[in-house]
C-alpha cells in the first residue's frame, strides 16, 4: 500500500477544503493507505527566500516548519496538495510550501525539459473548492499545478478533484449539498486502482 501525504493549504479548519480532504482521506485509509494530513494552517511555512543557502543537501535556513516536513514528503508516495480557491489559484501557504521544495532538489548534470536540477520521484494530486462553477473557474490553479508540479518538478499526475459550486465565500460551507464528498471518497478509494 501507499503513504499518502496531504497537504491541506488553507480554508477553513471545518469548511469545504477541509471536509474534501477528509472524505479522500477515508476512502485511502478504507483501501489499506496510510494517509497522514499536513495543516499549512498549523504548520507556519514561508515563501522561498531565493538565497541559494540550501543547495544541495543542505536544509532552508529559514526558521518555520518547513524542514521538519521535508522527511514526510522525502517518504511519501503521493503528494496530495489541497486547497480552496483564492483569487483564480491556489492560495498562498499552499504555494510558499511548494516554493520550498528548491531546497529538497539534487544536482543533475543533464536535466530533462530544461529543469535546472532533479526532484524526488513522486505521484501527485490536487483537490481544490470554490464557490464559482464558471467553466475557468480553475482554469489557472490547474495550470499552475501542471507547469510547476508535473511539467517542472517531474510529479506523475494521478489527478484532480476541482469541487465548484460550494457556496457563497461569506456563508457556510455547502459542498455537503453537492456530490463531490461522496466523489472524493472515491477518488481516495481508486487513486492506485483505476482501469
Amino acid at each position: 500500500m501507499k503513504r499518502i501525504v496531504i497537504i491541506q493549504g488553507g480554508g477553513r479548519p471545518k469548511g469545504n477544503t477541509a471536509q474534501l480532504i477528509d472524505h479522500f482521506r477515508r476512502g485511502a485509509e478504507e483501501v489499506g493507505h496510510s494517509v497522514e494530513v499536513i495543516s499549512l494552517l498549523r504548520n507556519e511555512v514561508k515563501g522561498c527566500l531565493g538565497c541559494n543557502a540550501c543547495r544541495y543537501g543542505k536544509p532552508c535556513v529559514q526558521k518555520d516548519s518547513f524542514n521538519d516536513l521535508v522527511p514526510k514528503i522525502k517518504e511519501a508516495d503521493l503528494l496530495v496538495f489541497a486547497s480552496p480557491l483564492y483569487f483564480w489559484t491556489i492560495s498562498a501557504k499552499l504555494k510558499a510550501f511548494i516554493e520550498r521544495f528548491y531546497c529538497i532538489a539534487e544536482e543533475d548534470s543533464n536535466p530533462p525539459l530544461g529543469r535546472y536540477e532533479k526532484y524526488p520521484e513522486k505521484d501527485c494530486a490536487l483537490l481544490m473548492t470554490a464557490a464559482d462553477n464558471f467553466f475557468w473557474t480553475f482554469e489557472q490553479a490547474v495550470s499552475y499545478y501542471r507547469f510547476a508540479l508535473v511539467n517542472y518538478i517531474g510529479f506523475h499526475d494521478k489527478g484532480m478533484l476541482l469541487a465548484g459550486g460550494c457556496g457563497d465565500t461569506n456563508g457556510k460551507p455547502q459542498i455537503g449539498k453537492t456530490d463531490y464528498l461522496e466523489k472524493a471518497y472515491q477518488f481516495g478509494k481508486t487513486i492506485y486502482n483505476k482501469s
